[in-house]
């Protein structure tokens, strides 16, 4: 055999190779709508990129992110050893969440003197961490607690790596109202605190809000660097040189589990930042990015998930560049966490960090096509969306005038969509649900009345529309909670009778879709088996004790024994009958046979739950 090259016997891989390999593969199916799918900003996700060069990418200071854990319970004493647990398991920051804050959900620290919150802090020795106030508008009423815990222990504030986390305009945005002398509030207390030799960062631009109420990628960090860039003014109309200010303001970004999107929008906050410091003839220095695991992807169903959810989330802010991650505890949308959850939370973070070694290159991202295709499509599309908000007259007045609102309920609207239709899967809530599930151990602690908020200013009161906060999984979950009303009440789920045609290698496929589908809304399918006698397929069905059914077959099959069938549930008693699939030619006969819906991918999914719950559950 005659020796040939490597180059033949191995052809380079060239993008026009492998497009023709796909196109055999989808034998001729559209490229546009099986492989390319956009963002909720409309930009284009690809299948396959080519190799980028890398650019200058701004990064976080040499070495690991932060692990940062919340300090959330209202009792002191346990708050302080929930705190040195965690300290002493490895993480090197907390975050102080006070009561009436958005981000403690009816939790928080209660603290309103200085002995309070020393208490809290018992044996966490402040200089040794990073700490960061979420306290809402109770901002600097905490700020001034923090300060007059560091005097009574004889400490000093130079030197500590403190986020005093003031955020007015976050409070306008979720709370719905502000003083309109706000910026001479945070310019006060930045000028207290740094005459006793503070250098940290006073005032936090938080996307949180506008993430929690549905923003895009684009949005959420549009919004904050327009948060950034109103306490920039602020502060430098209020006495302090620009320097400073910058200096003085840091951001807090969501993370979700979508990596690609989560690594390029913190990627994409520093570059926008940077540009910012060039428009105010600022040297470029390091911005302080928090970020924080999204609310919005938590559910409380299948909870074990979201132990999933925030590990890739936290990996991806990680290596987006953000110093310092508090990542939420799996049961976070059920109560206040214990200590177990806290652990595996914490824990998940180390092992990014120790074993796999996550943080030791600056930017992994870099030259890697995709990324930094979306993270410089993401930052164009975020600077436009944050001249528009300057065109408007800034963060303030746009929420004022309901702008933003207006686009975030748009963006919000179309991904309740997608979560209705389960375009946007949500695994354990609208895919694969386990009805049987154990439930998880949370702290019995009864939620809190938060003190009376001190505010950030004595001047009128500005006011907007609050943008609402909410999970995705919640329509679902509320369908979950009504089943388990009724199992409390009768001793059995709703349930749905399932009526397979012809033998299992026919109707498992759809059979098995229906049962994951109609388990999403709480609904129990009953029966396995298969049947062709509409007769004995309507004994089954009265002795299964269920209200409604749903045929599932072949298309086939459908054609030939659906309608009979139909007929067949319907004077059997059936309620409600559904059909798996879409009805193509056969509509008309199956409308009049008696099927009444049809469960089909793409469709309204949730809405035929919530119809089918009610007639399941039908006295």
């Amino acid at each position: 055999m005659e020796d040939r090259p490597l180059a033949d016997l191995f052809p380079p891989a060239t993008r026009e190779r492998w497009l023709g390999l796909v196109d055999g593969v989808l034998k001729g199916g559209d490229f546009e709508k099986r492989l390319v799918s956009k963002t909720a900003d409309g930009i284009r996700i690809e299948p396959l990129y080519d190799p980028a060069s890398p650019v200058a990418q701004p990064a976080r200071a040499p070495g690991p992110w932060r692990v940062s854990q919340r300090v959330d319970h209202p009792d002191g004493a346990t708050a302080s050893a929930l705190a040195l647990a965690d300290l002493e398991g490895g993480s090197d920051a907390l975050t102080l969440v006070f009561a009436g804050a958005p981000a403690a959900r009816g939790y928080g620290l209660t603290a309103t003197t200085a002995t309070d919150l020393d208490a809290a802090l018992g044996n966490v020795m402040l200089p040794l961490i990073a700490t960061r106030l979420d306290a809402g508008a109770r901002g600097l009423e905490a700020a001034h607690l923090i300060r007059a815990v560091v005097a009574a222990r004889g400490e000093t504030l130079k030197g500590l790596d403190l986020d005093l986390g003031l955020d007015p305009i976050g409070v306008l945005a979720s709370g719905g109202t502000l003083a309109e002398d706000f910026g001479t509030g945070i310019a006060g207390a930045l000028a207290t605190f740094d005459a006793e030799g503070f250098s940290g960062r006073a005032c936090l631009a938080d996307g949180r809000p506008y993430h929690e109420a549905g923003a895009s990628e684009a949005t959420e960090l549009a919004a904050a660097m327009a948060t950034a860039v109103a306490y920039l003014r602020a502060l430098e109309a209020n006495g302090h040189a620009l320097e400073r200010a910058r200096d003085a303001v840091a951001v807090l970004l969501t993370a979700d589990a979508d990596e690609f999107l989560t690594i390029a929008k913190f990627r994409a906050m520093r570059r926008l930042w940077a540009r910012v410091e060039a428009a105010c003839g600022l040297a470029p220095k390091p911005l302080r990015l928090h970020a924080e695991t999204a609310w919005r992807m938590m559910s409380r169903r299948d909870p074990f998930v979201n132990i999933l959810r925030t590990s890739m989330a936290a990996c991806s802010a990680g290596l987006g560049g953000a110093d310092a991650i508090t990542a939420l505890p799996y049961t976070a949308a059920l109560g206040l966490s214990d200590a177990f959850a806290r652990r595996v939370v914490r824990n998940s973070q180390i092992v990014l960090i120790e074993e796999s070694n996550l943080a030791r290159v600056a930017d992994p991202a870099a030259g890697a096509g995709s990324f930094e295709t979306l993270t410089e499509k993401l930052a164009e599309a975020a600077w436009t969306a944050f001249q528009a908000i300057e065109r408007e007259g800034g963060i303030v007045a746009s929420l004022r005038a309901g702008a933003i609102q207006e686009r975030i309920a748009a963006t919000r609207a179309t991904r309740a969509k997608n979560v209705a239709t389960r375009r946007e899967a949500l695994t354990g809530a609208s895919e694969f649900p386990y009805l049987a599930e154990k439930p998880v151990t949370v702290l019995e602690v009864a939620p809190v009345t938060a003190p009376p908020a001190g505010g950030f200013g004595t001047g009128p009161a500005v006011t907007c529309a609050p943008l609402p906060s909410g999970r995705l999984a919640e329509p679902y979950e509320a369908l979950r909670d009504a089943s388990d009303v009724a199992l409390a009440a009768t001793g059995r789920r709703p349930s749905v009778f399932l009526a397979n045609l012809g033998p299992v290698a026919v109707f498992n496929a759809r059979s098995t879709f229906a049962a994951n589908a109609f388990a999403a809304g709480g609904i129990e399918a009953v029966n396995q088996e298969g049947f062709t006698d509409p007769a004995a397929l309507a004994d089954a069905f009265r002795a299964s004790g269920a209200r409604i059914a749903c045929l599932c077959s072949s298309d086939a099959l459908y054609a030939t024994h659906a309608a009979d069938a139909a007929r067949a549930l319907k004077a059997a008693g059936a309620v409600t009958l559904y059909l798996a699939g879409k009805p193509g030619d056969l509509a008309e006969a199956l409308t009049a046979a008696g099927v009444d819906g049809y469960l089909q991918a793409g469709g309204d999914v949730l809405a035929l739950l919530t119809g089918a719950l009610a007639h399941a559950t039908q006295a």
